[in-house]
């Protein structure tokens, strides 16, 4: 097992917005509820496209042979580009496989639209087999292929109307699901200044799928229910070793569902 889970969290890319709609002179509140509107007008609801998110926070949990990690990259002051940077980098040194909730669909585009906007390279995420043979049937991009593993996706049978939403999926495996709030309000949470609460935010939601995962690997049968049970029990080991408030919280909301 090697792989790389991961999560992002966004605001609206307000100075985006103002070039945009030509909203010069307003605040960034003012500016939001615009693009809020606009979008609402064009598609009936408040969700942005995926150009117009800025990243603020990117969760990862790493499972290799020698560790499990969950942690945010970079630092609560960092720039989007820096975290960007951090991520592709990642994939460029260890190639993991990577896990996601919906990262097809959301977390990858977003990520790769700033990545192009701030001239940040990733090489060895675009790799198709030209440079590396390895990647001509396993790849990054291809839908099909297992390098990323959108689980969201292959759970619903590549199927629009198959899909449900991390929380749900969370709750239906008797895992904690959102903590403190929802991703909806994390505009809120970010014009406040609390950007530390928005990624322990990332993190449980990173935790959560990454459990899903080791469900997925028990139903497809690359984890025997001992080593399943196993791999369980080492999130909670984690999860207990941490002095962080989110995680304790996390691992009480858990054992309580149990």
């Amino acid at each position: 097992m090697n792989c790389l889970v991961f999560d992002i969290e966004t605001v609206p890319d307000v100075a985006l917005g103002r070039r945009l709609y030509g909203l010069e002179g307003l605040e960034d509140a003012a500016v939001a509820k615009a693009m809020f509107a606009r979008r609402r007008q064009e598609t009936g609801a408040e969700f942005l496209s995926h150009e117009q998110q800025r990243i603020v926070a990117i969760s990862c949990v790493l499972r290799n042979r020698e560790q499990l990690a969950v942690w945010s990259l970079g630092e609560e002051h960092s720039s989007e580009r820096e975290l960007i940077e951090r991520f592709f980098e990642g994939i460029e040194r260890f190639s993991p496989e990577l896990v996601s909730w919906n990262g097809s669909g959301f977390d990858l585009p977003v990520l790769t639209y700033r990545a192009l906007a701030a001239g940040v390279q990733a090489p060895r995420f675009w790799e198709t087999g030209d440079a590396d043979p390895t990647f001509r049937y396993n790849n990054y991009l291809n839908r099909f292929h297992w390098r990323h593993l959108d689980l969201m996706d292959v759970l619903s049978g590549f199927q629009g109307r198959g899909r449900v939403s991390l929380e749900h999926i969370a709750v239906l495996l008797g895992l904690p699901g959102k903590l403190g709030f929802s991703g909806a309000q994390v505009w809120d949470v970010y014009q406040s200044g609390n950007i530390g609460a928005i990624r322990r935010y990332c993190e449980t939601d990173v935790l959560n799928t990454y459990l899903v995962y080791l469900g997925f690997e028990l139903l497809r049968g690359r984890l025997t229910r001992a080593a399943h049970a196993a791999e369980l029990e080492r999130v909670r080991a984690l999860l207990r070793a941490s002095a962080a408030p989110h995680f304790a919280e996390f691992l009480r909301a858990w054992t309580g569902l149990a």
